[in-house]
């Protein structure tokens, strides 16, 4: 039993000093001017520009990575083109953003769309642009859907799939009114944790971003800019901004969570 305690402790404390003193800190910083000083902060245009397109990042990554994620672990599961494309390079290819740095991810980018790169023919600006901070956010949270919705396929197997090819369903019938009604917990806890990753990646955007003031500054990068401008109070107003999105998005994972499970 004392054992038992001391572990508890030991792991509370580890968690204490790595998560809730530094949140608590900077809760603690923000509101420290008053919330009317926070409200200033977190209004000004560049608050509000970069808020709004944090989100829409998110949701056009959030929307890809649903879509691929959904498409690739019926590929794995169910093994449709197990001939032709061999799973474990695809399994490879999908942990490779749990492996590559950030950073790394943001270099290669640049080098391949930017000025003097492979693609820097396109019709459109990709890096220093909406397009780039996509593509990055999109490599680095790529894995989360799959991941979650591959053991679900394993689980649930694929007995109805075919009772209901039997019975004439099309592959779109199929899908839309057995397999995804099935997933359907792994595909939202997977968008939820895409969403935190979305909303919270700084390297990848840092690099392929640019920084352009109003354009493609996100709420991470606002911070940053906030804090080597040495406007301490901005810099923690919008990061009790990004906490409180990360503590939603923590309730909501919270919440799916048994219905995952049953």
């Amino acid at each position: 039993m004392t054992a038992r305690r001391g572990l508890r402790v030991a792991a509370l404390g580890y968690l204490a000093v790595l998560l809730v003193v530094p949140v608590g800190l900077v809760v603690y910083r923000t509101f420290e001017p008053g919330i009317g000083s926070v409200w200033d902060s977190i209004t000004t245009p560049a608050a509000i520009s970069a808020f709004w397109l944090t989100l829409e990042i998110a949701a056009i990554a959030v929307a890809i990575n649903t879509v691929m994620g959904v498409l690739t672990a019926l590929l794995l599961v169910r093994g449709r083109f197990r001939n032709r494309i061999p799973p474990t390079l695809i399994e490879a290819l999908l942990d490779l953003p749990f492996a590559v740095s950030p950073v790394v991810v943001g270099l290669s980018l640049v080098l391949v769309y930017g000025r003097g790169g492979w693609l820097a023919g396109l019709p459109f600006q990709v890096i220093f642009s909406l397009p780039g901070i996509v593509l990055a956010t999109v490599f680095v949270s790529l894995p989360f859907v799959a991941r979650e919705v591959i053991p679900v396929l394993r689980e649930v197997g694929d007995e109805q799939e075919q009772a209901a090819a039997t019975l004439g369903a099309s592959r779109w019938q199929t899908f839309w009114r057995i397999t995804l009604p099935a997933i359907r917990w792994g595909v939202a806890y997977g968008v939820v944790l895409t969403t935190a990753r979305a909303i919270g990646e700084f390297g990848a955007v840092s690099v392929v971003s640019g920084k352009v003031a109003g354009e493609t500054v996100t709420m991470t990068l606002l911070v940053e800019n906030r804090f080597q401008n040495f406007d301490l109070a901005g810099a923690y107003a919008a990061s009790a901004l990004l906490a409180l999105i990360a503590l939603a998005t923590l309730l909501l994972m919270t919440l799916l969570r048994p219905r995952k499970d049953a």
